[in-house]
This record gives C-alpha cells, structure tokens and sequence, in this order.
C-alpha cells in the first residue's frame, strides 16, 4: 500500500483522479463502433460479437429464446430462489419507499400549478459477465425500474464462449419479469440500445455498471438517450481509529481488490493500522491523518463510491459526510451487505463523482411533467410584470400573446 499524509502532493492526486484521463484511444474506438452501428445495426453488432466475445451469431440469435430462459433454470439451485426471494423483497421494501406524490398548488385567485409524475417508457439494464457474472447487478438495477412502473424493461449482457448468457442472470430477469434479453456486449450493446436495430429497438435510458467501452460510449451516446451515471472502478475507502479491528478492516480491504481496478483505502488516526496493514494490501493507499477531523475532512475530498466507519462514534462521523455513494456504519456494516442484499442498489458514483451523482433512485426512472392552468381573472393580475420582463429581453410577441386575450 502507498503510504500518504494529509496534506500531501500524493493525496491531492488520488482527490483528482478522473476517469477519463489517458483514455484517447478507447475514445477513438468506441466513435467507430457507434458509427458502425448507425449505419450497420445488427450486422456490426454481430461483428463485434464476433470479434470481442469471440461467439458467431445470426440475427435471429441474439435475442434469448424463451426455450434458453427456461433451460437456465434446469441449471441454478432451488436454494437460490430462496435466498433471491429474501433479496427480492429487501430492495422492493427500500424502493418503495421513496414513491412520491405529486406536487399540487393550487390559489385562490385561479391559478393552478400540478406536477405529472410519469415513468419512463423503457430502459435498458446492462449487465457486465466479463471476469464474473454480476448476478446482483440484475434484481440492483431491474426491481427500482419495475417499482417505478417502467414499461418495458431490456437486459443486455455479454454471451459466453458457447453463445449462451449465465443461467443465474437469465434465471433472475425472468423472475422479476424482464421483458426483452439480448446477447450482447461491449460498447456495441450500448449503441444498440441508443440507437435501435432491427433486432434491437431503442430504449429511453441505459442503466447498469461496465468497462471503460461501455461507460465511453454511454458518454457518447448521452443526448441520444439518458444515463444513470458515468462508473469507473469500484471503490471502497475506510475510516478506522486505534480501537477498529484490523481483521475487519483488511477482510473489507481485500474484498474490494477482488474488483479488477478496485480502489482501496484507508483513512486512520494510528500509526498502529498503518504498521500492522501497510504490507498486506499491495493495491491501494493509507492516508494517515491527525484526527478524526482531518479523517471525515479527507473522506469528503475523496468521495468515494463506497465509505465504511469502524470508528467509535459512527453515525456522529457519518452526518458529517457530505460525498459518498453509500455509507456504512459500524463493524458489522460491511460493504458487502449493501453489494447484494441489504437493499439500496449497489450502483453508485466513482472516481469522485459522489459529490453529484448518486446512487439509483426511483427518481432514475421517471419523469416529470409540469402542469400550469390560469384563470382570466389570474393572467389578467400579472399583465403588468409580464410585460416589462418580455419587453426587456426584446421579445415583444411574447407580451402579444398575452395582451390580445384582453382585447
């Protein structure tokens, strides 16, 4: 582990760091890809299922057959729909709390103000299957849509070598009633998406952790369609004082280096955790502060995606914490619990971008419509204001528009 001291040069790097730096030729290659497609559709997205994923499909192929769906469950343990259910109804518990109402104002001079809360028409869910199936990511991302009452939902994730998707990830999206799979991946899966096929029609919004193709071409494509976030690698940073356990803390540690490019660090008032901890954790960095202060004050600079407190006063250290994707209190809280099962979703902001982005909310997947009714008598009132803010910005139609209802 690299060793730092706040203030420091080191971390002032590790505050700034930013996805997209050094990334020019991803930027290149996923241009050529989602123009590919633009022009292409389903023949260069089997192209580059070909060349990427190393499978040849047809056409007719890269939709998943309900005779693969039910297969898959021919191949996953009845113990896992078990467990699915508990998980199933931790996250429905915790989304369905976040249901709104709309806004409604309403005057007695005859003015009327609503709000029309309506959800998306469809979303696409990408669904990583590189170095592990991101079973979790499924029911993460497809059970706050469902709640949310998006129409139709469409699963995308990279085929294996045998052209077929894991059985677990087919086995939950058909549980939760997705609507539409695809075997598709890669930044290409991503252009589909926003952009249509014959194969493939376009969605509204694509959701769901991937690579850096597949967080670049969302970059690119937003505009065409809207997107959760732009993800880099998973992140997890750690405040501990001299009375944490340091088997807890590098058992989170390590767990966060199992991510390819995971970020690991820990944020400590002891000189104790950084000699006991220095030499175990190859990936990562201590930042050795002062105190807790400094401690909450370095967290918030970093803003990672995922931040645990082992220190004594958890939640007095948490409500000063102003960045982070998910934060999880006290040794029993590790971040694991929030990967798969406490509720919340796991799909949070990285590389620093907790301090404006956050994690998947009901909100992700609705939109809302503004709803303005005047009376005669109401428009009337505001002739006055009306005109002298339209004549000042030179748009004298506008005050037209309203003066020839009084004529």
């Amino acid at each position: 582990m690299k060793i730092l001291r706040s203030p420091s040069t080191g971390l002032e790097r590790l505050c700034d760091r930013n996805l997209y730096a050094r990334k020019k030729h991803i930027e290149e290659k996923v241009r050529r890809i989602i123009d590919d497609i633009k022009i292409n559709g389903d023949e260069a997205v089997l192209k580059y299922t070909r060349r990427f994923d190393n499978v040849k499909l047809t056409q007719k192929q890269i939709r998943v057959a309900e005779a693969e769906i039910s297969g898959a469950f021919q191949n996953i343990t009845s113990e896992f729909v078990g467990t699915l259910k508990l998980i199933i109804n931790n996250v429905s518990r915790f989304y369905e709390k976040q249901l709104k109402k709309p806004r409604r104002v309403k005057n007695e001079d005859g003015v009327l103000l609503k709000e029309k809360i309506l959800p998306l028409d469809s979303v696409g869910v990408y669904i990583p299957a590189g170095t592990a199936p991101l079973v979790s990511s499924v029911y993460m991302t497809v059970i706050p849509a469902k709640i949310a009452g998006v129409k139709r939902i469409v699963l995308v994730a990279p085929p294996d070598k045998t052209g077929h998707i894991n059985p677990y990830i087919l086995a939950v999206a058909n549980l939760l009633k997705v609507d539409e799979i695809y075997k598709i991946g890669g930044a290409q899966a991503i252009a589909a998406l926003a952009l249509g096929t014959k194969t493939i029609p376009k969605v509204d919004k694509i959701i769901g952790p991937g690579n850096m193709y597949v967080t670049e071409a969302k970059r690119q494509l937003f505009g065409y369609v809207d997107i959760d976030m732009l993800a880099g690698p998973s992140e997890l940073a750690i405040i501990a004082s001299r009375n944490s356990n340091p088997a807890y803390i590098l058992a989170d540690l390590e767990s966060q280096a199992e991510h390819v490019g995971g970020l690991a660090i820990l944020i400590t008032t002891s000189r104790k955790l950084v000699r006991q901890l220095k030499k175990h954790i190859p990936n990562g960095y201590i930042v050795y502060v002062k105190n807790i202060d400094e401690a909450i004050d370095v967290a918030n600079k970093i803003a990672p995606e995922h931040l645990q407190i082992l220190s004594n006063n958890a939640v007095s250290i948490a409500s000063r914490i102003k960045h982070a994707g998910a934060i999880f209190l006290g040794p029993f809280s590790p971040t694991a619990v929030g990967d798969y099962i406490a509720g919340p979703s796991h799909v949070l902001p990285t590389m620093g971008t907790a301090r404006f982005f956050s994690g998947i909310c009901l909100s992700d997947f609705t939109k809302t419509s503004h709803i303005i009714c005047y009376s005669k008598k109401a428009l009337e009132r505001i002739r006055d204001p009306l005109e002298k803010v339209a004549l000042l910005e030179g748009l004298k139609k506008h005050n037209d528009s309203i003066q020839i209802r009084f004529q």
